[in-house]
Parts: structure tokens; C-alpha cells; sequence
């Protein structure tokens, strides 16, 4: 039987990695807590990490104002100053940097876990907890979730603090906003396939970004190799972008991430079980096509998340002179056993 709590502690790595908040120490004591839901678990990230954060000071920023004031601040606006009668009442129109709070960040924090507060199906103390933080951000705008600019928000030095906490946010917005076709607004259990599958790819990355910077872990776009002679509607080829590729001098990894209901697909007629076809001519492409001389030393792998079927992908053959496999991470292991399996893939890289 799978011990729900160990798989929620295990998404929440994943969030931590897939954020680069590894070592935040803000939200370093959530995955030795036991959650039964997704909720709490968001809701617990948000409350430490904005309670840290608060500790430190929010994130503030210049923002431009225009005002009618009394004094001269910044610079005058004089069209606006004339237009609005300004003069005739001793007030002027100025154009002004404030320093301040109300920014885009603190904006999409604070309306998120209003969002919560409202909709989410988190235990009441946790409730509490984030009403409590509410007030510190009483000079922060609460502005609509649909219009914030996610890919808009910028990280630095300055609010790298943030990135753990507004990743977390979308995901919550992505859950809570109304469904179009239902108008329902409860927040999923689990998030959906697409977005889990995004979280994964983005977990695997940085974790050996991490981990294993000697690797030089990247996702860059593998060209496809074009005999010489007739060419022509070169724009219709697909982009083969990769989710992982791992290197050790000239060797390489290539490795596709599935996040998927289903590792297994079985043939009705024969009762067959095997890997996605699909899949399997995608990590072959990647592969051939990165081995530009033929040489053996790239290799490619599937790596599903493990799901509760009977049967889990194990696949390990040579095609055409370059090693091809498909294996499942086991998500619902204890977090040290799930990065041992990490750990293992590093096998995988080609030896010379």
C-alpha cells in the first residue's frame, strides 16, 4: 500500500529542486512532516516561506508614481499640471521613484494565499496561519490571479527568495481558478498530468544542475542531421527539444521525461505489454540525431514515474550501436532511496 504522505513529502522535493530553494532554510523542515493532502502541503510552504520572508524584509522595488502634491518631488509634469487647473489650488502634478513593497512579486504572493484562504481545502489551522500574514502585506495590492504575468516575474539576487514561493502560487492559481466549462472552482487532489509533467522535467534538471554540475546538465535543441543534396521545407521539421541531456566529455545521456497515467501500453489483440511507441521513436530520433559521427557514445533513456500498475518500464538494448533504455522512478520510496535511483542513471552515461 502506498504511504500518501511519503509521496506528498516527494512532490515537495520536486518542488524544491524544480525552484532552485534546495537551501532555503525557510521551508527546509516540510518534507519530515506527514501531509494527507496536496493542499496543506502548499499551504505549508507558503506560511514558512513568507513568514522567512518577512523576517528578512519583502522584496521592494523603485515604482513609478504621479501625484498632485503640495511640494515638488522628482519632476513636474507641467502639461498634466496645467491641464488639471493644479496651479490655482497650490498643487502641483509630479512624476516620482518610491521605494515600496507594492510590487509585482508580493502582489502575485499576496493574492495567491487570499486565493487559498478562500478556496482551498486546507485544515483550519493552516487557515489561520495564513490570514495571519496577511496584514504585513497591507501596503501590497490584491489584484485578480488570471492576470498575473507569471512568465513577467523576473528573479535576481535581490529575490531569488522568491522563486520556491511564486512557483508554488501558479501551481495553486492553476488548481483554484474557475473551470471554464464547469465554473468549478475546488482545487484537484493532484495536480493535472500536464503540470505534474512540467514539475518533473523541471525536478530532474536541477537536480543534477545541482548535484552534478560536472555533468553540465542542460536541455538544449538537438539539430537534425540533413544529408547533403535536395533540400527544402527544412521549417517543417519538428523541434527535437531535449528535457535532459548529461555529459562526460565527448559521451552524452540523453534522457526524455514521462509523467504519465500509463508507462505501459498493451496490445488488446495479444495481450502484449510494451513501451509507448511513440516514446520510443522520440528517444531514438534525439539519439541518432545528437550521434552526428556515429560513434556509439551517446546513449538515450526513458524515465517514467513509477505508477501502480503490475508491470513497470525495464527496457535496456543496443539499437544501431547506441544503448536505449526505459526504467521508472519510483516516486513513493523514501526521499534517500528515490535519489540513489538518481544517482543510478549516471550509469547510463556512456564509457569510453
Amino acid at each position: 500500500m502506498i504511504d500518501r504522505s511519503i509521496v506528498i513529502r516527494n512532490v515537495y522535493a520536486m518542488f524544491a529542486y524544480a525552484f532552485r530553494a534546495i537551501d532555503t532554510n525557510s521551508v527546509s523542515k516540510v518534507g519530515s512532516e506527514k501531509f494527507d493532502n496536496l493542499h496543506d502541503l502548499l499551504a505549508e510552504i507558503l506560511i514558512r516561506g513568507t513568514n522567512s520572508q518577512i523576517k528578512r524584509g519583502l522584496y521592494q522595488d523603485y515604482l513609478s508614481r504621479t501625484e498632485e502634491l503640495s511640494t515638488v518631488r522628482g519632476r513636474i509634469d507641467i502639461a498634466r499640471t496645467v491641464n488639471r487647473h493644479a496651479r490655482t489650488r497650490g498643487r502641483i502634478v509630479c512624476n516620482f521613484d518610491e521605494y515600496v513593497p507594492d510590487t509585482p512579486h508580493n502582489q502575485a504572493l499576496k493574492s495567491v494565499i487570499s486565493l487559498l484562504v478562500r478556496r482551498g481545502s486546507i485544515s483550519k489551522t493552516r487557515q489561520v496561519s495564513l490570514r495571519r500574514l496577511l496584514p504585513y502585506l497591507e501596503e501590497v495590492a490584491v489584484i485578480s490571479p488570471a492576470s498575473i504575468r507569471w512568465n513577467d516575474l523576473h528573479y535576481h539576487r535581490a529575490n531569488a527568495s522568491y522563486r520556491l514561493l511564486l512557483g508554488v502560487c501558479e501551481l495553486i492559481v492553476t488548481g483554484l481558478l474557475p473551470n471554464e466549462d464547469t465554473g468549478d472552482t475546488k482545487l484537484e487532489s493532484w495536480f493535472s498530468d500536464e503540470a505534474m509533467s512540467t514539475l518533473y522535467e523541471r525536478f530532474l534538471r536541477e537536480y543534477f544542475v545541482l548535484h552534478h554540475p560536472e555533468l553540465s546538465p542542460s536541455s538544449p535543441l538537438i539539430d537534425w542531421t540533413i544529408d547533403d543534396g535536395l533540400i527544402s521545407g527544412l521549417h517543417q521539421l519538428p523541434t527535437m527539444k531535449t528535457d535532459l541531456i548529461l555529459r562526460n566529455g565527448s559521451n552524452r545521456l540523453v534522457i526524455d521525461a514521462k509523467y504519465y497515467g500509463k508507462s505501459i501500453q498493451t496490445n488488446h489483440f495479444s495481450a502484449k505489454s510494451t513501451i509507448h511507441s511513440a516514446n520510443l521513436y522520440q528517444i531514438f530520433t534525439y539519439v541518432k540525431n545528437e550521434d552526428v559521427a556515429q560513434a556509439g557514445n551517446v546513449a538515450g533513456l526513458l524515465l517514467y514515474a513509477q505508477t501502480d500498475a503490475n508491470e513497470q518500464p525495464e527496457l535496456d538494448v543496443v539499437m544501431q550501436g547506441n544503448r536505449i533504455g526505459a526504467q521508472a522512478l519510483d516516486l513513493n520510496r523514501p526521499w534517500n532511496e528515490v535519489r540513489s535511483q538518481l544517482e543510478a542513471l549516471t550509469e547510463w552515461i556512456p564509457k569510453d
